[in-house]
């Protein structure tokens, strides 16, 4: 018996096969052409708002699978909540300056050199072609928004947005200029923000190493700190020694005949790692600490015994090697004891003459490990050499390590008026989606440094500050940066890299240290996570789309964006609105 034939089915005209591979680009043209995105805006003008603000992806290649599901789910819910008679406007975005497209055009050019102005040019035209070339990829996966008109991060109202946020930032006295240790890339040669740092599994050496002491009145016989580093090319940088205040230290007096001071704590360690006989052990008088001055073990220079309770007793020797110039809570240490700042490594990570010694100027500090530990070895100051494998910084764009490097940078200050805490309760008027996001961002927000906002590139949004000819006083003001502003407004930011400094200036501006008139412009550019962080300035109090308003409803970006995106957009904004 046929079944088929007893049961009542619909009689339909669809086609058994719905040939989506043909139909759907009919769907995409009709909308088009029917101008269905401005139609349905139309009728739905007097309705309530649901905003959901685009995080801006970057304009550098094809869309990929993260791109599909991003945008996918944007779409369902500004469908859905079209369908609910809601006003759910959707103007797509695109970050369009950094170094990821500087690079690609950098590589056209197969490594020679290029003009500023010149390579600005064509990465703009980079940017733009990418943006099309994105924009029909994304219309074919049937996402409808203003596709006609998108906000772009290098347009003349956004990147004006870009310099009076930053100025406005700056009168409220958030931003400052420091010679500060930040993440470093020598390959893209230039500062890193903790977002632009990913951490992968990397070795390098461990070392336990002596530096002597200076004659004093407990030690007669030799003495030595014992340190341990897993970074040797800092050592050249090193001006103390760091020991932890509420810890107990010893000295052993070895087979070798000389006493090795170290925490006592860690005393079956050592002995046991180091291999090291004790023939007399002696305890440290806490008042005594400070006045054991340690000697570099190749350099002539003193290292001068400090405290703080971030030294551990869970690795190493309790006796930490500070080199403020190469790590953050070594510079740290430095601001509170007055320490120098040394950093003798350029923009490509390679020694410079300040290393001290001679013949390593040049080294790459990587490769410049074993001469270290070589030189080490013949001073008799290395006691062990091992590996270490851990997860080490490294750049986000070139997947190379990164060093910690001290340079002038500018800075947002997050403790500033008690932004950080601002932000942490900020985040608790949030609902996040799934509930663990709060504890997420929460964690990043509690443990990060200031932000770095400067980057030592050509391709983005000046930072428009000059420096006094005559006496090096910097020059950015309210009036500086509101007159910059302006011209920005008509003729982008690309003036600040084609004017001389006399025309970007007020009429007769005077250094306000010295009088002088001669200035010289900052070469630096602004963090790209800086220009999509204030996209709900720039896009969502801008006139020019009438359907939007701020606050957003809701913010979609995947998980990485606790650390990215979702930061960049609430420190600005909690510091400039409170909210």
């Amino acid at each position: 018996m046929d079944y088929s034939s007893t049961i009542n089915l619909p009689k339909t005209d669809f086609s058994m096969k719905a040939n989506l591979n043909e139909r759907e680009p009919l769907f995409v043209k009709e909308w088009e052409a029917s101008s269905l995105y401005r139609l349905l805006r139309e009728k739905k003008k007097e309705k309530q708002k649901f905003i959901l603000h685009d995080g801006p992806p970057y304009a550098n290649g094809h869309i990929h699978l993260g791109h599909s599901l991003n945008k996918i789910l944007k779409d369902i819910i500004v469908k859905y909540n079209n369908m609910l008679g809601r006003n759910a406007s959707y103007v797509p975005g695109w970050d369009c300056h950094g170094l990821p497209i500087e690079l690609q055009v950098v590589k056209t050019h197969h490594g020679q050199p290029l003009e500023k102005d010149a390579l600005r040019k064509e990465c703009r035209e980079y940017a733009r072609k990418f943006i099309e070339v994105q924009k029909d990829e994304f219309k074919r996966l049937g996402i409808l928004g203003d596709w006609e008109n998108p906000y772009t991060t290098m347009s003349e109202d956004y990147e004006k947005a870009i310099v009076d946020s930053f100025g406005r930032l700056v009168e409220k006295g958030y931003v400052y200029r420091a010679l500060k240790p930040v993440y470093w890339c020598p390959s893209c040669e230039t500062a890193l923000a903790d977002a632009e740092v990913e951490y992968q599994n990397h070795q390098t050496p461990s070392l336990y190493v002596k530096f002597g002491l200076k004659p004093n009145r407990i030690f007669k016989e030799k003495a030595f700190w014992l340190i341990w580093t897993t970074t040797p090319w800092t050592l050249p940088a090193n001006v103390a020694i760091c020991l932890n205040p509420d810890e107990e230290y010893m000295a052993a007096r070895t087979a070798q005949d000389e006493w090795r001071l170290f925490a006592s704590k860690l005393k079956n360690t050592l002995k046991d790692k180091l291999g090291f006989e004790i023939l007399e052990e002696r305890k440290l008088q806490k008042s005594d600490l400070g006045s054991l001055t340690a000697v570099h073990p190749f350099l002539e220079r003193d290292s001068r015994i400090v405290f703080d309770r971030y030294v551990t007793m869970d690795t190493g020797t309790g006796c930490v090697h500070i080199a403020p110039g190469h790590g953050y809570e070594d510079y740290v240490i430095g601001l509170k004891e007055k320490l120098p700042v040394l950093s003798p490594v350029d923009s490509r990570g390679r020694f410079t003459q300040e290393v001290g010694i001679s013949e390593w100027a040049g080294e790459n500090v990587f490769k410049a490990n074993d001469r270290i530990m070589e030189t080490l070895k013949a001073t008799n100051h290395l006691i062990l050499v091992d590996k270490l494998e851990h997860q080490y910084p490294h750049c986000w764009r070139c997947k190379k390590p990164v060093i910690f490097r001290a340079t002038w940078q500018w800075f947002l200050n997050v403790e500033k008026d008690g932004l950080r805490e601002k932000c942490l309760d900020s985040i608790k008027k949030v609902k996040w989606i799934p509930e663990w996001g709060i504890e997420r961002i929460g964690n990043m927000l509690k443990e990060r440094p200031d932000w770095c906002l400067s980057r030592q590139r050509a391709w983005g949004v000046p930072i428009p500050a000059f420096f006094c000819e005559e006496c090096g006083e910097v020059a950015m003001t309210s009036e500086t940066i509101g007159f910059f502003s302006k011209m920005v407004e008509k003729q982008g930011v690309d003036i600040w890299f084609t004017m001389p400094a006399e025309k970007l200036l007020p009429d007769g501006f005077k250094c306000l240290k010295c009088g002088a008139q001669k200035f010289k412009k900052e070469q630096d550019i602004l963090d790209v996570w800086f220009d999509s962080g204030v996209s709900h300035i720039a896009v969502l109090e801008n006139p020019r789309w009438k359907d939007l308003s701020s606050p957003a409803d809701l913010y979609l970006e995947g998980s990485d964006q606790h650390r990215g995106w979702f930061q960049s957009s609430l420190i600005p904004s909690v510091a400039l609105k409170g909210v």
